[in-house]
């Protein structure tokens, strides 16, 4: 892999894919600051780095926030968690100078951090339990990549191996099978699987993967470049083509083994004997569904431009490398289940079938169970086929031919490369000298922490972003990243232990004047919860929070009238339908509906910072869902249950489980008065309750 030195004076000047000539960046693109080495400051911290932005301007950081606003903060936003009321009183109660950093501690040590900040970073890959478009048919081995950022943010893997894994696992590291799970990152596209369109379909998958590598771990929306130079940043439409041509290779793979060793030797023995055993029954059968199979395929064949009908029916070993792209694309629209085809049978041919299906079922003693599979990419054992410059982003306007390579701005070398193309990619972003990648994701944290980035457009660090407010904290930060063995822990643990994060919300009228947008961070900014961390919350607030981790999603139960493309399978265990948001299933053309209501991002596309809206529906989902409402009563039962017969004591448990401090004078004045009209029955309680979980207060980290 070639070093960054002088990276900018080799991209000073750059060929243009369209004419061959030369083409010069302008000052403005060339002295761009996401382009510029990283800066690391010796000796600074994120306070002084802050405050010397802070002083010119006359503005004064606000002092730090209280005891129990502190760990409302750290809990909500490391494990979407509000703390018990037992975690509470142990920080109250600890008066020493590492009362903070122990908590820090134990919550980046919680399961829940890694199922926490998976939903941050799901969101980024645009992951779904769906396919989209208009069928939206399940993925029902998809779920194995979510499972794989929770272990692995839990684990605290590197973030740079975290990279490589997602874009080149399988490549890099083949003896891992979580790293083969790991590339499954660009398995979520969204895709029309049915379409008969083969070329148009492939193109488009090709153009998601590259915009989205592009967005999540280099902050650049390329995307306009498909079809021309990038009108203001230093993209060229070759550059585009030559990064897609790293994935150019890339299957989709749905049958990714997860096995191997001796396990895997183990299962096959068992096949084996299982397949010996049933040889004739299954031979008969499979004779009864030709008839169907021969129909099927010939029926679906049919829909496909001649020259993909040519490349299915070709002789395997004529096809060439574009080819075969195409056949395996085809292949599964003309494949069939045995179900599927078994339905078409009728009379002696579906009675015979059925009595073989039975006879069949006597073996299952001995049949191993299904392997456990991965969806995911691989790369096809041909050649990789040529890359072309699409005119205007065209598929069927191919122009000059172009082979991998990176940003011309930062190396306008190309890469002789047949093998191990998205090897070279990955080592290629994730290297600590690349001046995008470290600044790109140390960003994403501080947006999650504080609500807002230090560049407010965290995957768009071109000209069109906005600049960061404080560079020199960005590259502090990046630098440290590296530094610590790109820790995300350790970042976290480095962002929260400073007083920026530590201060209070309050507004102080000097500093506000001076800079209301709080864009110097002279106070934490009070940010809303995602509806997946306010169901989380309500649950946990309830007793209701199963805290099982992993496996296949859950269904939730649904609102009368929700109708969905593709179904939705209601969990008959209510305690499985109580687990976390993370696990909740993602259809695709149907949002769960209250996570929908605050503003969960469409997942056909990358989503790097949700809208943050206030709107009726928020109000009427609290107000009127009857899962809310249960939620409450259940709330109302644990405090009933656990103060005894004290009504003070009742309130002060119900505030303290639900914003972890005692009412006010007021508030509890107004709640006293309210319990005692309606005469404190269980009803009344639970609407007490729920006007609790429905606050600002709830639903907000202060």
């Amino acid at each position: 892999m070639r070093p960054f030195a002088a990276l900018l004076l080799v991209g000073a000047l750059a060929a243009s894919a369209e004419t061959g000539a030369q083409k010069d960046f302008t000052p403005i693109q060339k002295k761009w600051w996401a382009f510029q080495p990283v800066r690391p400051t010796p000796g600074a911290t994120i306070d002084s780095l802050l405050h010397a932005k802070m002083a010119p301007k006359g503005v004064t950081p606000n002092p730090r926030a209280d005891k129990p606003t502190l760990l409302r903060r750290a809990s909500l936003v490391l494990t979407g968690l509000p703390p018990s009321p037992e975690e509470l009183q142990s920080f109250l109660a600890d008066s020493s100078p590492q009362a903070f950093e122990k908590v820090i501690d134990r919550l980046l040590a919680s399961p829940a951090y890694g199922e926490r900040w998976a939903r941050h970073w799901l969101d980024l890959a645009r992951y779904a339990d769906s396919e989209g478009f208009k069928a939206d048919e399940t993925r029902p081995h998809v779920w194995r990549y979510r499972d794989y950022v929770i272990q692995s943010l839990n684990a605290d893997k590197p973030y740079d191996r975290f990279v490589k894994e997602q874009i080149a696992g399988d490549e890099l590291y083949p003896h891992d099978l979580s790293a083969k799970v790991a590339v499954g990152f660009n398995r979520h596209f969204p895709d029309e699987s049915n379409a008969a369109n083969i070329r148009q379909r492939r193109q488009e998958l090709l153009f998601d993967i590259t915009d989205v590598t592009g967005s999540v771990f280099l902050g650049l929306t390329y995307g306009c470049a498909k079809c021309h130079d990038h009108k203001f940043d230093p993209i060229l439409q070759k550059d585009y083509y030559r990064l897609q041509a790293f994935f150019q290779n890339t299957r989709i793979e749905d049958e990714a083994v997860l096995l191997s060793g001796p396990d895997y030797e183990n299962w096959k023995t068992r096949r084996a004997h299982w397949e010996a055993q049933t040889a004739s029954l299954r031979t008969e059968m499979q004779a009864l569904l030709e008839k169907p199979r021969k129909a099927k395929f010939d029926d679906r064949l049919s829909r496909f431009p001649e020259e993909i009908q040519e490349t299915i029916l070709m002789d395997p070993a004529k096809r060439t490398p574009f080819q075969w792209h195409m056949f395996t694309k085809a292949k599964a629209q003309v494949t069939f289940t045995e179900a599927e085809l078994a339905a078409a049978l009728k009379g002696d041919a579906k009675a015979r079938y059925a009595e073989l299906t039975r006879q069949l079922a006597a073996f299952d003693s001995i049949k191993p169970p299904d392997l456990p599979v991965a969806q995911t990419l691989t790369d096809m054992h041909t050649e990789p086929p040529p890359t072309f410059l699409l005119k205007a982003g065209s598929y069927e306007a191919p122009g000059a031919e172009v082979a991998p390579g990176f940003l011309s701005i930062l190396d306008p070398s190309d890469l002789n490369l047949a093998r191990g193309r998205r090897s070279a990619l990955a080592n290629w972003i994730a290297s600590p000298a690349n001046p995008l990648t470290a600044r790109v994701i140390v960003n994403r944290l501080w947006h999650h922490h504080f609500g807002r980035g230090i560049s407010a457009t965290p995957s768009d660090f071109g000209l069109m972003g906005e600049r960061p407010t404080n560079l020199p904290l960005l590259d502090h930060l990046a630098s440290s990243l590296v530094a610590n063995g790109w820790s995300l822990k350790k970042l976290h643990k480095q962002i929260m232990l400073s007083h920026a994060w530590q201060q209070s919300s309050a507004n102080h009228p000097a500093s506000a004047a001076a800079d209301p947008d709080n864009k110097l961070w002279w106070k934490y900014p009070r940010h809303r919860l995602e509806g997946e961390a306010v169901r989380d919350s309500m649950l946990a607030v309830s007793g209701q929070l199963n805290a099982k981790m992993f496996g296949p999603p859950v269904f939730p139960p649904l609102p009368a009238g929700v109708v969905t493309r593709g179904g939705w399978k209601k969990d008959e265990d209510a305690a499985a339908a109580s687990r976390r948001s993370v696990y909740v299933f993602v259809r695709r053309n149907t949002r769960y509906p209250l996570f929908d209501a605050f503003d969960m991002p469409d997942t056909h596309e990358s989503c790097a910072r949700r809208n943050l809206t206030i709107n009726p529906a928020q109000s009427l989902e609290l107000m009127n869902s009857r899962l809310v409402a249960d939620w409450s009563r259940r709330f109302a039962d644990r405090v009933r249950n656990d103060a005894g017969q004290s009504l003070d004591g009742m309130l002060d448990r119900a505030w303290k489980l639900a914003v972890q401090r005692p009412p006010t004078a007021a508030e509890r004045a107004d709640a006293r008065a309210f319990l005692e009209r309606s005469s404190s029955t269980p009803e009344s309680w639970a609407d007490l309750c729920q006007t609790l979980l429905s606050t600002n207060e709830f639903l907000y980290i202060n």
